[in-house]
């Protein structure tokens, strides 16, 4: 629904319908809401987001709507899960603090503007290799090395429910599998039981690690 540009002279912007110009007006707004690097240009599916946050921020009525207002968008991606498809929505880190006080509300607000697909905000995050030095550090901070940034990561595709518990499982063939348990008090929230197999896959995607999820130990 982007405009394109086209080859002919355009008419005079005065010209044109009351609905056009709101529209033109509206995907400029909503264009605001994604920061791309070195200036990409974001996908169709990227300016949808961007215009469904946009149209919480501007609603008439709505508790999240200020809060919307600070919150802008890195990447969009789909992706197939066993029985649903995942809008997994990636956000840059500093704004992330953002999404995460109304993370349960808004992704309930964007499940009912994609048609009931699973919603998932992933913070943008940067590894450091082992022998990384940069900006003349010498080691590298906790919170950049791989598996602090999966064990964030595995925080963010739950949201937002809580991790209670953890375990892994190698088989005989020496492939691992982690068993991560959510708090049974979240089960029956925000259709959470039936988001389990799609964590598993958004997880599976960001990480190439399998894991299952399941509320309470087992």
């Amino acid at each position: 629904f982007w405009l394109k540009s086209s080859s002919k002279t355009p008419k005079p912007f005065s010209r044109l319908s009351p609905l056009y110009i709101f529209h033109f007006a509206t995907m400029l707004n909503a264009r605001k809401k994604i920061l791309k690097e070195k200036g990409a240009q974001p996908t169709d599916l990227e300016l949808e987001v961007a215009k469904a946050l946009f149209d919480i921020e501007v609603a008439p009525s709505g508790d999240i709507k200020a809060d919307v207002r600070d919150i802008s968008i890195s990447s969009a991606q789909e992706l197939e899960a066993k029985n649903r498809v995942a809008l997994i929505v990636h956000v840059p880190f500093k704004v992330f603090k953002s999404v995460k006080k109304i993370q349960g509300r808004l992704i309930r607000e964007l499940e009912k503007k994609f048609n009931k697909k699973h919603v998932i905000f992933v913070a943008k995050r940067t590894m450091m290799d082992k022998n990384t030095v940069k900006n003349g550090l010498k080691f590298r901070p906790r919170n950049r090395t791989l598996t602090s940034v999966h064990e964030s990561i595995l925080e963010d595709v739950v949201a937002p429910s809580t991790i209670v518990g953890k375990r892994t499982r190698i088989s005989v063939d020496g492939s691992k599998l982690l068993k991560v348990f959510l708090d049974p008090k979240d089960k029956d929230k925000e259709n959470m039981e039936s988001k389990l197999a799609t964590f598993s896959a958004v997880y599976k995607k960001l990480t190439t690690k399998d894991a299952h999820f399941s509320f309470g130990e087992e």
